[in-house]
């Protein structure tokens, strides 16, 4: 006869980088085995999932394929069917916004759920051993539609962190040529052939996008496709990147944009600023970056300092404005892409501009650790190749000592000389322009490179108080390419 037995295990351990599903612990085991006589037999394996679930994830497995053993996987939940893969999948995750395809999304309610498994084949002779891992609220699948890094290996990735397809108002030319809503699968697609590492999805206010690009995470493995929502309120927007959940976006009386940010936060997601500088009133409702209430900065993780839009939108006085807080926010870019790969002549291109991550490999927590730590540039043009970072060192520190990079603070006392370092690759006749604490000043004249993959060094004396210094690089028309993030320069430590 058919026989299974339920553990019951420790919750699932909080996973501070990306891993396999398997290898933290399930919150439930189901094992059981299946013997020649259950041959072409339907078999139903109940277990219960407690109530303040939102997400449910399956790992299933089962010995003897070697002797021509076929066990197929579905489940139900209290009151429906919720999907059936057969034998193509062993790993599938559930939540309110997305699931595994095969699968329905939906809410999780608590009861009685059942595996089910279905027999096209065992022998008669054969004993089979089946293992079910049941996890709750995987916080790898609720801010990543992958278990597994893309890629490995610190090097920069290449990224746009700003768009839109047809689950909010992206539209693009259909079959027959008229304009309909965009399908995800296109926005991927683009970026893929745009040679980007990673893009997010930031569709306003909307959820529904990220079904779609559970499905087609697998497909574009060289891709990183982020979970992002653009935060749509009627006093600005704002990015959030690293969450599947749902959280109010809605700001208004007893609900202002510190509760929205703090409750982004405690989901483990990042929140960015968009286009602060955007035209407002009737010709962008609610585009300008004008809150009501005062924010608290340090909720905020980035702001978009270049927006694509139908032009190049600069919002680096909100940047600079912030910065001048003590508030240590890393600029990004988005392409703000509406019109997908193929668009009208005047409209945005996925790519630009780009963000440019320094991370350790490619998966969700390394990107947003990057950005959390400053390793950015961002890339006007939207290149393949471009490089801009900065470093500092003091210069009577031992020459051994790693350098403060950009995003990190360097403490100089007055007096003390900083040597810097601008490192800059495939910028041709270009010229680097330095900014204190946002401005140009004649004590840090431009650098020119001719070369346009060098190390260019200057020098500046601290003066004992607090500053931060950015890179700028310009092409031979004075057109500007590349904006670094600051170091940030802080008085020594007594």
């Amino acid at each position: 006869m058919h026989s299974f037995r339920l553990l019951l295990l420790l919750p699932s351990l909080l996973l501070a980088h990306l891993l396999s599903a398997q290898s933290s612990a399930p919150d439930l085991v189901l094992q059981g085995t299946v013997n020649g006589s259950l041959n072409k037999t339907y078999i139903d394996v109940p277990f219960q999932v407690p109530a303040g679930v939102h997400r449910l994830s399956v790992d299933f497995s089962y010995t003897a394929r070697d002797q021509k053993t076929a066990l197929d996987l579905g489940i139900a939940d209290p009151s429906r069917f919720r999907g059936n893969s057969g034998g193509n999948k062993s790993h599938f995750t559930i939540a309110e916004s997305d699931a595994t395809p095969s699968y329905l999304p939906g809410p999780i309610p608590p009861g009685e759920w059942k595996l089910l498994l279905s027999v096209p084949n065992i022998h008669p002779a054969v004993i089979a051993a089946y293992r079910a891992e049941i996890r709750f609220n995987s916080e790898i699948e609720d801010s990543s539609f992958t278990t597994a890094a893309l890629a490995t290996g610190e090097r920069w990735y290449r990224g746009d962190l700003h768009m839109h397809t047809a689950h909010s108002d992206c539209s693009c030319a259909s079959q027959s040529g008229r304009r309909v809503p965009c399908p995800v699968f296109f926005t991927a697609q683009s970026a893929a052939q745009r040679g980007l590492d990673f893009i997010a999805i930031t569709d306003h206010n909307a959820m529904s996008q990220y079904e779609a690009m559970r499905e087609l995470q697998p497909y574009f493995d060289k891709l990183l496709l982020i979970p992002g929502r653009e935060m749509t309120t009627f006093w600005g927007h704002f990015n959030i990147f690293g969450t599947t959940q749902y959280i109010d976006y809605r700001v208004q009386p007893g609900h202002d944009i510190n509760a929205v940010l703090r409750d982004v936060r405690a989901h483990g997601a990042i929140a960015s600023i968009n286009h602060a500088d955007a035209p407002g009133g009737e010709i962008c409702m609610g585009c300008v970056w004008e809150p009501q209430t005062p924010v608290d900065l340090s909720l905020l993780t980035g702001v978009e300092v270049i927006n694509g839009g139908r032009f190049l939108l600069s919002s680096a006085d909100v940047w600079d404005r912030s910065l001048a807080q003590g508030v240590h926010l890393t600029a990004i870019g988005g392409s703000d892409n509406h019109d997908g790969p193929a668009a009208p002549p005047d409209s945005t291109v996925i790519g630009v501009p780009a963000t440019v991550v320094e991370a350790d490999e490619l998966s969700v927590p390394a990107i947003l650790d990057g950005i959390r730590r400053g390793r950015v540039f961002v890339d006007l043009t939207g290149s393949r190749d471009r490089i801009l970072d900065l470093d500092a060192r003091l210069a009577s520190a031992d020459s051994a000592s790693p350098p403060a990079k950009m995003g990190d603070e360097i403490h100089a006392a007055a007096g003390a000389t900083i040597d810097f370092q601008v490192h800059i690759a495939n910028c041709q006749r270009s010229s680097v322009h330095l900014f204190l604490d946002g401005h140009e000043t004649p004590a840090l004249v431009p650098l020119a490179s001719t070369l346009g993959t060098e190390t260019l060094p200057f020098t500046w004396k601290a003066d004992g108080t607090r500053h931060w210094l950015r890179a700028e690089v310009r092409d031979s028309n004075n057109s500007l390419v590349l904006i670094s993030s600051p170091i940030y320069i802080s008085p020594a430590v007594q």
